[in-house]
C-alpha cells in the first residue's frame, strides 16, 4: 500500500501504548514486519520495504534478524534514516555501520530506569539473604533444613559498577537499607550527581565491596571486565548483582567462584548467551535467577513504547529527538 507519509517498519507490535501508537499513525504509515527469518528479510527489505524511513525496534527484534550487526545495516534502504530502539542497552546495533549510511539511533533511556532499580535491590537482598536456598528448601518440603545463614545489608559496602541514571536510583533506594556505596566509572561524576557515593578506583570496588552491582553498558571494552582474575580479588563471600548485560561478566568463571565459595551468592537478570545459561551456573542454589525481567511491567514497557515512538514522531515533524544515542548526538543534530 503506497501512502504519502513516513513508512515506520514496526519489528514488534506495540502491546502496550496503542494509542499513542494511534496517534503516530496520523503522521505515520506504519506496518508490522512480516519476515520470518534474516534472509526473508533481506529479500522484503528490497521489495515491499524498500521505502522504510525508519525502523522501530526492541530487544526481541533479534528473534526475527538477528543482531542490527554491519551486514543487517548495509541491507537498508538508503531512505531508511532512523532505528527508533525501544531499550536503554543497544548492543546488538552497530552503531558504526548506521552513522556511517547516515543511519541515526535512538534508545530509550529514562524509562527503564524504575523497574530495572527495583529488581537490582530485590536481587541484592534476595542474594544476600540466600532467598534461593531457602525457597528450594520450602519447595523441596525440607522447610529451611541446611539453608545457610544470609546476611544483613546494614553497614555493608555496595560498590556500583556505572554511576549512570540505573546505578544512581539503585544507590537511592539502598541507602535506606544502611549500605554505604562506592562507585567507579570511567570518570568521577560532579559531586551533585554522584548522591554521596564515593568514587573508587576499579581496584578498590573490586576488593573492598561486599556487594558488586553491574551497571555498565556492553560494549567490546566492557565484555569480560569481570573475569576470573577480577573475581579473585574480590572478598571471599561477595555478593554480585547483575541487570546490566551477562557478557559484562564471565559467566564461566562467575560459576566456578560460586561453586568454591568465593562467591557467596548472585542476584542475575542477564545472562552472557541468553537464552542459554551455563549450566555449572544452573546448578547452583546461591545463583538466585530470573529470566531478564528487569523491565517486564505493564507500567514501563508502555513508558518505553511511548519513547521510542515520540523519538519517531519528532523525527518526521521535525522536532528534536528525545534520546539519540551518544555516538550519534552530533549527527542528530545535523539532521534537525
Amino acid at each position: 500500500m503506497s501512502s504519502s507519509k513516513p513508512f515506520v517498519l514496526f519489528f514488534n507490535p506495540v502491546s502496550h501504548a496503542v494509542s499513542f501508537y494511534q496517534q503516530l499513525q496520523q503522521v505515520a504509515h506504519t506496518e508490522v514486519v512480516t519476515s520470518k527469518s534474516r534472509e526473508e528479510f533481506f529479500k522484503d527489505v528490497a521489495d515491499k520495504y524498500k521505502n522504510i524511513f525508519a525502523i522501530y525496534r526492541t530487544s526481541a527484534s533479534g528473534a526475527v534478524a538477528g543482531k542490527f550487526n554491519a551486514e543487517l545495516i548495509k541491507h537498508l534502504p538508503p531512505s531508511c534514516k532512523y532505528i527508533f530502539h525501544n531499550g536503554a542497552g543497544y548492543d546488538p546495533i552497530d552503531i558504526k555501520a548506521c552513522a556511517e549510511k547516515g543511519i541515526i539511533v535512538t534508545n530509550a533511556p529514562d524509562p527503564v530506569t524504575d523497574a530495572t532499580a527495583d529488581l537490582a535491590v530485590f536481587l541484592l537482598l534476595g542474594a544476600l539473604r540466600q532467598l534461593n536456598p531457602a525457597i528450594s528448601s520450602l519447595r523441596a518440603k525440607t522447610f529451611k533444613t541446611g539453608v545457610d545463614f544470609g546476611h544483613d545489608p546494614q553497614g555493608k559496602t555496595l560498590g556500583i559498577l556505572g554511576m549512570g541514571r540505573i546505578g544512581r536510583a539503585i544507590k537511592q533506594r539502598c541507602d535506606p537499607l544502611g549500605l554505604e556505596t562506592v562507585y567507579h566509572n570511567r570518570n568521577p561524576l560532579p559531586v551533585e550527581q554522584a548522591a554521596g557515593a564515593e568514587y573508587v578506583s576499579f581496584e578498590k570496588l573490586l576488593t573492598e565491596s561486599d556487594i558488586i552491582s553491574i551497571n555498565i553498558p556492553l560494549s567490546a571494552s566492557t565484555k569480560h571486565l569481570i573475569g576470573a582474575a577480577e573475581i579473585a580479588k574480590m572478598k571471599p563471600g561477595v555478593v554480585i548483582v547483575n541487570t546490566a548485560r551477562g557478557a559484562i561478566i564471565d559467566e564461566a568463571a562467575m560459576a566456578d567462584a560460586l561453586e568454591n565459595n568465593h562467591i557467596a551468592a548472585v542476584g542475575l537478570d542477564v545472562y552472557e548467551r541468553e537464552p542459554e545459561i551455563n549450566e555449572k551456573l544452573m546448578k547452583q542454589r546461591r545463583a538466585l535467577m530470573v529470566p531478564h525481567v528487569g523491565t517486564h511491567t505493564t507500567e514501563t514497557l508502555a513508558k518505553m513504547e511511548s519513547w521510542a515512538m515520540e523519538n519517531a514522531r519528532r523525527a518526521i515533524v521535525g522536532e528534536a529527538l528525545l534520546s539519540p544515542v551518544p555516538e550519534h548526538q552530533g549527527l542528530a543534530a545535523k539532521m534537525n
